[in-house]
């Protein structure tokens, strides 16, 4: 790489060299020069050619919008285009609809015919885990109405009230009954020994 003299060096002759031949002009200020392009070598358009000159650029300008509209187009249309599916994939699809098509509807024909499609192992573990929660329940139930009884059975207020102050609510006040649970249970039960 040459110093940066050599190179201010060599743009010094160069716009030497330019000043000579008539292309530029200078002025000096103490030890600067300053280097002007000369203006007479330029073609100054009078005001008509300004005119017809800001015509053609504002025609061009028009031009250019247009293009870029019809450009937005075209990618709008190809962004379209990528986003549906091949023909390979329109077949692909087709075939993986019309097979779960089937499945469904073999499994309505099923449930169409009374088939229980619940596999019987499952059924027993199921009904049996409800009868256990339900005697759960009754258990449970049982142990609170002993509790409860002993502890209002010589209290001097009314048990009701009692109740009420604590929040207790009873499976009837909420519209629950055991009973209803239990005969759903045995119906279960005798569905199962008739199958």
């Amino acid at each position: 790489m040459a110093p940066k003299s050599d190179n201010a060096e060599a743009i010094q002759k160069s716009l030497d060299s330019l000043a000579d031949s008539g292309k530029i002009s200078f002025r000096e200020f103490g030890k600067q020069k300053v280097y002007i392009a000369r203006q007479d070598q330029f073609d100054i358009p009078n005001s008509e050619e300004l005119i017809q000159m800001k015509e053609e650029n504002a025609k061009l300008q028009q031009q250019l919008e247009e293009q870029k509209k019809a450009t937005s187009l075209v990618e709008g249309e190809i962004k379209a285009l990528q986003t549906n599916l091949t023909l390979e994939q329109i077949r692909e699809r087709e075939v993986k609809l019309k097979k779960e098509v089937k499945e469904m509807e073999d499994r309505l024909v099923k449930l169409r015919g009374g088939v229980t499609l619940v596999k019987p192992e499952d059924r027993k573990v199921v009904e049996e885990m409800f009868l256990e929660k339900l005697n759960q329940w009754r258990k449970r139930k049982r142990m609170f109405r002993d509790v409860w009884d002993t502890i209002t059975e010589n209290m001097p207020n009314d048990p009701k009230e009692f109740k009420e102050e604590l929040g207790i609510e009873y499976d009837e006040d909420i519209g629950v009954s055991l009973l209803s649970f239990s005969n759903m249970g045995q119906r279960d039960k005798k569905r199962v020994r008739v199958q």
